[in-house]
């Protein structure tokens, strides 16, 4: 069963944006347009920095170089502070996610599956790979490990080989995008690889691993440090296998030159690199009670202090940041909920049941919905590199599908539910049944103009 990450729309707050800093500096002097997609809200079509400091607030962290990053509360989808936000630039293996999101419900992970040699035909040139061998079987819980902790451009291959190929694959996940309200990410390589015409955004990226977030299995492999996967035979007939390690280096450090720690409480997701793409990378973490997902993309690599890891600590900052200045800030948009959910509500369920009135925000009504229904989002309290197999991954009952504001919204409190893990026993059948569509929480809300669909032009 699909399942997706949830919220509501704010558009253009009261408070005048507060800009911070100027924007990067690059060597090729790419600049944001100078007007972007106002999904989520109409600061986030503005270039810059978008913030909304209250009293008492943390200042934003000096040296982010990034062109584009957001962060964002992975609870209520409120973008608490963001930097070009719908800027569409190349997402590298980012896009993983969006794979993920797309095609984990749809095949069990025992199903096997023997790699045909076309199956790999086609690979770019340096693509990541976790070292499938062609003849050779795989079940789809080893390609997942293999997508998620190598970012094996190999096992995307192969498991969109079981899909029907990487054209039909690019196709379903740019109708999923389009589900989700990603209007930024168009996909032509699914496995992130360069290509002319594919783009996503910071914005998309956290909106994508939100969504990713809510299926179990999503979260249980993004939290994987290490595990293990099949190799060649031996003299006798038995399969081999080796140790393969995330890539993540946010999630189990780096301490080969520049050194860099774990970041408690990282649950994963995704990192990647491209030469076009530079660095990029979206992380979740817990705080407490608190949770959070960063977007990073694109660090300045033209300076002459930067690192490889500038990814990854310019995405511990804004953590830190933004767990320390989560109360003490105006969100300044929002991470929107699907087109279905959207609908539903715009097409005559809202209001039947009475529905509390309306809360208005610079001028846009946003409606308070009864909190009805479960639905899990997970993340582990703590992070240590030092795992040597698949962590626990606690997970916190949401008490809407599609959670109104915290300032919106009556807080109950939550509740763990049981850690999944994937490397359980599964049919060894491909999973042929249609998914079926989840099951939408009854909403009590007012009929209100909502801003959705409304793009912002050029200039």
């Amino acid at each position: 069963m699909r399942s997706a990450f949830s919220s509501t729309v704010v558009t253009a707050l009261a408070v005048p944006a507060l800009l911070v800093g100027a924007l990067p500096a690059h060597a090729d002097e790419a600049v944001p347009p100078r007007q972007m997609s106002i999904v989520g809200g109409e600061r986030l079509g503005q270039p810059g920095t978008q913030v909304s400091l209250q009293p008492g607030a943390p200042k934003l962290p000096k040296k982010v170089t990034a062109r584009s990053w957001v962060v964002a509360d992975a609870e209520t989808g409120e973008i608490l502070a963001a930097h070009n936000a719908h800027w569409k630039l190349a997402p590298a293996s980012t896009l993983k996610m969006l794979f993920a999101e797309t095609l984990l419900p749809k095949y069990e992970k025992g199903f096997e599956y023997t790699v045909q040699p076309e199956d790999l035909a086609g690979m770019g040139a340096g693509s990541s790979a976790v070292g499938i061998k062609e003849d050779h079987s795989y079940t789809v819980h080893d390609l997942w490990n293999g997508v998620f902790l190598r970012s094996g451009n190999d096992a995307v291959h192969v498991l969109a080989a079981i899909n029907g190929g990487m054209a039909k694959t690019a196709r379903e996940m740019n109708d999923r995008a389009r589900e989700l309200g990603a209007e930024d990410t168009h996909v032509v390589s699914p496995d992130g690889y360069d290509a002319d015409g594919q783009t996503s955004s910071a914005y998309d990226l956290t909106l994508i691993a939100r969504a990713g977030m809510q299926n179990p299995d999503f979260r249980a492999y993004a939290a994987t440090v290490r595990a293990k996967f099949p190799g060649g035979f031996d003299k006798k007939g038995k399969r081999e296998h080796f140790a393969i390690e995330t890539t993540n280096r946010l999630m189990r450090g780096d301490y080969a030159g520049d050194r860099l720690a774990p970041y408690k409480g990282l649950a994963g997701i995704k990192n990647g690199f491209t030469s076009n793409a530079g660095y990029t990378f979206t992380g979740i973490a817990q705080r407490g009670d608190r949770k959070l997902l960063v977007t990073v993309m694109h660090p300045d690599r033209d300076r002459d202090d930067s690192h490889r890891n500038d990814v990854y600590k310019q995405t511990a900052k804004l953590f830190d940041w933004g767990f320390a200045a989560a109360e003490k800030v105006r969100p300044v948009g929002e991470l929107v909920p699907p087109v279905a959910e959207r609908e539903r509500l715009e097409g005559g369920e809202e209001g039947k049941a009475g529905g509390s009135p309306g809360t208005t925000l610079g001028g846009e009504q946003i409606a308070v919905g009864r909190h009805t229904g479960t639905n899990s989002v997970g993340t582990p309290l703590a992070l240590t590199g030092a795992s040597l197999a698949l962590l626990a991954v606690l997970g916190y009952v949401v008490h809407r599908r599609w959670p109104q504001p915290a300032a919106l919204s009556r807080r109950s409190p939550t509740a763990p539910t049981a850690p999944t893990d994937p490397t359980a026993p599964a049919s060894r059948e491909r999973d042929r049944s249609a998914n079926p569509a989840p099951t939408r929480a009854p909403a009590a809300r007012r009929r209100l103009r909502r801003p959705w669909r409304r793009r912002a032009g050029t200039r």
